[in-house]
């Protein structure tokens, strides 16, 4: 069943198309990556789903409920952790959690003893009376989490959850997004530029560049697509045409004196390659990655800098917060 479902769903900033057009069937209970650089829209696109920003054509809907026409009741089933930290550093991680749980109604004989469930989900029972702006950057992020889920939602996004935090840090919050995916039966719908995570935590990926979604799959399948593994080859002049013209070559490409190959059965045609060139001072061989299928498809590095998703989505969240959530 399809807790989330878009269709031909559109953004336009003046003569800026942000969002071109995006169909999706987002299931109950998975784990969705939207991946993109940035400005490729799908900054846009969660703030469309989140109802902060108005589409400007198309339809979606969240847990049945349509975003234009019923924004109140997407609201109550959505949950939302931003890319900025949005804790009250003054009130105690406790007290972040009691706040949102009036906010969202959340009933009193149920508020405390979901306090504190998700307290001990993501571990901060022993934190739970210190004030926040002690807290180190993951335990806030984990804080926030928790936050998120405090009025079970049907859906809970994302924003790039694990930026700015060292690798041990984040290889815990995500140990706690699958266990309360798992646990909550929550649908997560998240993004992130650390392209090695979504592999290890998305059932499915959907890529999206200039505003709309190129690829979409389980991160195995979009590797599969690449048609075998990736050779790489350090040499100063590489013969590209004859490299090409081999039967198990799918592509192959050169930049400054990094040549990279795609082939089918590496371990059997690798010798007849090298058989086939001159000069080639060090030789790679690995399985693709989710990363080289985006670079494939986009030409460009997930990381690499661009101009941030126009709209005014700063604007945007604060007036989310100014209407109680």
């Amino acid at each position: 069943m399809a807790i989330i479902e878009t269709r031909a769903l559109a953004k336009t900033y003046g003569k800026i198309q942000a969002v071109r057009g995006i169909d999706l069937n987002i299931e109950k209970g998975e784990i969705f990556g939207l991946l993109g650089p940035n400005g490729a829209g799908k900054t846009t696109t969660i703030g469309m789903l989140c109802t902060i920003v108005r589409p400007s054509s198309g339809s979606a809907s969240i847990a049945g409920h349509d975003i234009v026409r019923e924004p109140a009741e997407v609201r109550r089933n959505v949950g939302i952790v931003f890319q900025d930290p949005t804790l009250d550093t003054i009130l105690t991680g406790r007290e972040n959690l009691k706040l949102h749980a009036l906010l969202y109604g959340v009933p009193s004989d149920i508020r405390e003893k979901r306090i504190k469930e998700l307290l001990e989900l993501v571990d901060l029972k022993d934190r739970a009376k210190d004030i926040t702006r002690t807290y180190s950057g993951g335990m806030r992020r984990r804080l926030e989490l928790a936050r998120g889920l405090l009025h079970r939602p049907a859906v809970l996004f994302l924003d790039e959850p694990t930026l700015g935090l060292d690798p041990q840090t984040r290889a815990r919050i995500w140990d706690y997004i699958r266990k309360m995916a798992q646990k909550e039966q929550t649908t997560i719908v998240l993004t992130t530029h650390y392209m090695e995570e979504a592999e290890q935590v998305c059932d499915r990926v959907g890529i999206i560049d200039h505003g709309r979604i190129i690829a979409l799959g389980s991160p195995e399948d979009l590797k599969e697509s690449m048609g075998g593994h990736m050779v790489i080859l350090r040499m100063k002049e590489a013969p590209l045409d004859r490299i090409r013209a081999l039967p198990y070559v799918s592509e192959a490409t050169q930049n400054d004196d990094i040549v990279e190959i795609t082939m089918e059965e590496a371990h059997l045609h690798l010798p007849d390659l090298l058989l086939n060139i001159r000069n080639v001072e060090c030789v790679e061989t690995r399985a693709p990655t989710l990363n080289d299928v985006f670079i494939k498809l986009t030409g460009r590095d997930i990381r690499e800098e661009e101009i941030e998703d126009s709209g005014g989505w700063v604007e945007s969240v604060a007036r989310y917060r100014q209407r109680g959530h």
